[in-house]
């Protein structure tokens, strides 16, 4: 799996996406632009694309992201396949070309009878929707972390891979670094995730440390989870303090690396794209990281108003903000 990251994407059709390529991808990739650009459409994207190996998770991934997006109306409801029906006709079509996969989706409705059609790298299914059965197809080592964050049984999941690798004393120390209060981290009770700090025998509900570390945890553990894969996280910075950002990105970094995963993130954060550049400056000079093993890219609008995207890599993104210039989107 060494020559398994996605190097480009062309998305001829996906939600605010029509025409659109971009290239230069390398193992960590931070995405910037302005608010509801594309950002989060945009990883989703490479997401899907990654995770369509076959029909059923192709489907497993669209599906699962647009209940993300949908969280709060789905925690107030029961989940049904209808919903699953609903969400592949909401896509409606979509068409995702990369140096890994070629997949293609739409609808047809040939004389009353409604269908789906897949093309996953030029193999062709179609499927009358009534008999479709949506089972479910997940990649292990492929991971999203939406703004909602993980829900306790996913950082579940991805801790058993902290503990398969006996990381677990490496994650206690991360946390410390986070916040030196805290001695070490368990799931307790089937699944709740839990916290024990200094001067205190009992265990602590990682919702009493505020949503930051639970995030912070959260990546860390999904990174040793995507080993050969893919980790997607959206809103990185989300509950971090600017401060922690140097540490969080040292750790991304690092870990990537190690376990060999492609990282895609997005931020509306100035201060988060710069610790990007200041961190992985500091590694490569050290050689902890392999050089040009980054990227920035920067979505924004053309003169015409089409989507656009600059890729920036390592020497040119420290160019960019050594010189004090700002990076569209801010």
């Amino acid at each position: 799996m060494e020559n398994h990251l996605l190097e480009y994407i062309e998305i001829k059709d996906f939600k605010c996406f029509k025409n659109f390529k971009a290239e230069g991808f390398k193992r960590v990739n931070l995405i910037g632009g302005k608010n509801n650009v594309g950002k989060t459409a945009f990883m989703e994207a490479c997401y899907v694309n990654v995770h369509s190996k076959n029909v059923e998770s192709t489907v497993t991934a669209i599906t699962g992201l647009t209940y993300r997006r949908n969280n709060l109306e789905f925690m107030t409801k029961e989940y049904t396949t209808t919903d699953d029906k609903a969400f592949l006709e909401n896509i409606g079509k979509l068409e995702l070309i990369s140096n890994y996969n070629d997949i293609k989706f739409e609808i047809f409705n040939n004389a009353g009878i409604k269908g789906y059609i897949f093309n996953i790298n030029s193999e062709i299914t179609s499927l009358n929707i009534n008999e479709f059965s949506f089972e479910e197809d997940f990649i292990s080592t492929i991971e999203f972390i939406d703004n909602f964050g993980l829900t306790n049984s996913e950082l579940k999941d991805v801790f058993i891979s902290v503990q398969q690798k006996d990381q677990e004393e490496n994650l206690y120390k991360y946390i410390n670094d986070f916040d030196d209060n805290i001695l070490n981290f368990k799931i307790l009770g089937g699944e709740k995730p839990s916290c024990k700090v200094i001067d205190r025998d009992e265990y602590q509900d990682i919702s009493e440390f505020g949503d930051g570390l639970k995030h912070y945890i959260s990546i860390i553990c999904s990174l040793y989870a995507c080993e050969n894969g893919y980790l997607f996280i959206d809103e990185i910075d989300n509950g971090i303090h600017y401060t922690q950002l140097d540490r969080l990105w040292e750790i991304i970094l690092t870990i990537s690396k190690e376990q060999n995963v492609q990282v895609f993130a997005t931020t509306h954060s100035k201060e988060c794209i710069e610790s990007y550049a200041r961190v992985s400056k500091k590694l490569e000079e050290k050689k902890e990281i392999e050089k040009d093993g980054i990227t920035f890219i920067e979505l924004g609008k053309d003169k015409e108003n089409k989507l656009d995207s600059i890729v920036m890599d390592s020497e040119r993104l420290q160019r960019h903000l050594s010189q004090g210039n700002e990076v569209r989107g801010w």
